[in-house]
């Protein structure tokens, strides 16, 4: 079995399942678990806002627009080596078909398939992962291992993990009314959190009261067992003054594509802002800068983690926190 993998949190998955020895290529982004810098990179960004390039969260969020409303027919912000991925041959290509800004869209591996196949008179076998809740993310673990030979270790995986969540979940008291939790997925604009993020968020013990989980006309209340009924939208852009009226008691910037130290910067730059200073969170000292682009925005494993440091932060817990989780307390 050979596969590759252009899609970092796909990658994650399935390294989870054992199945690191199978990936012959990768995207440019996938840096996790360590060591896969060995294997060639099929992908590149047209637009130059990788993390180590210093630009503000402004500055990407202007590159992305302008490359978007270009002339040039091809408006994708990622290239692909057809070349080179027809000369791995691979058997299964894992990628998404969930955010095109995020990741090279799936028209695109689709039409590269197509050569691969006309190149090698095989056509791998495409899986598109497009969870977007928890639950469809443990799911995804079971699709990777069936395509790739690995559905036993996908099954041992899951109940693994949703061990982990359950046991993090009793530390959160279900009778109380919890803080309300500010989560910026991105500075400028603001943009505030969804799908996943909120679910875990909110089973954490916290309100994230301007995008909101909610359950279906046949769900009945979804709560306890029936929590993975309640579901959010997407990621959504709210104007300063609007967030700031929610007063959050707790508020976790986390860019999406941002690492770590980028991240606090842009948090204190966010003190710039007229209503700022007069969130309860700021005032508390209850802001924290992560790095969400390896533990809230890929919707992979390492969902776990940030599950765990939700509820050691939010229930005062910090023995919970993973050792080595990226985040620091910027305010």
């Amino acid at each position: 079995m050979r596969v590759v993998s252009l899609l970092p949190s796909a990658t994650e998955t399935l390294c989870e399942l054992g199945g690191r020895d199978l990936l012959v290529g990768r995207s440019h982004e996938c840096d996790f678990p360590e060591g896969l810098e060995s294997l060639p990179a099929l992908t590149g960004q047209k637009t130059a806002y990788a993390p180590e390039s210093g630009v503000s969260a402004a500055d990407v969020d202007a590159a992305v627009r302008e490359h978007l409303r270009s002339d040039d027919p091809d408006r994708s912000l990622y290239t692909l080596d057809v070349d080179a991925l027809a000369g791995l041959g691979p058997d299964v290509i894992l990628t998404q078909d969930l955010c095109d800004v995020c990741s090279i869209a799936l028209p695109e591996v689709e039409r590269a398939a197509r050569v691969v196949a006309e190149r090698t008179g095989k056509r791998p076998e495409i899986i598109a992962l497009n969870p977007t809740t928890v639950e469809g993310v443990l799911d995804d673990l079971l699709r990777v291992g069936r395509a790739v030979g690995l559905a036993e270790a996908a099954k041992h995986a899951v109940v693994r993990l949703q061990a982990r969540l359950v046991r993090a979940q009793e530390y959160v008291n279900e009778y109380a009314e919890g803080p309300v939790v500010g989560f910026l997925e991105w500075t400028d604009p603001l943009y505030i959190a969804g799908h996943w993020t909120v679910q875990l968020i909110e089973r954490a013990g916290g309100r994230h009261p301007l995008n909101p989980t909610v359950h279906g006309d046949d769900d009945g209340a979804a709560a306890g067992l029936q929590q993975s009924f309640r579901k959010a939208g997407k990621s959504v852009a709210v104007p300063g003054d609007v967030f700031a009226r929610t007063n959050p008691e707790f508020l976790f910037v986390a860019p999406c594509g941002l690492t770590l130290g980028q991240a606090s910067k842009e948090t204190l730059e966010l003190q710039a802002q007229s209503w700022f200073a007069d969130l309860p969170a700021v005032r508390s000292g209850r802001v924290y800068a992560v790095d969400g682009s390896a533990m809230f925005n890929r919707p992979g494993p390492r969902l776990v983690d940030a599950f765990e440091f939700l509820v050691a932060i939010l229930n005062d817990r910090p023995g919970l926190i993973p050792g080595g989780f990226p985040f620091q307390k910027v305010v």
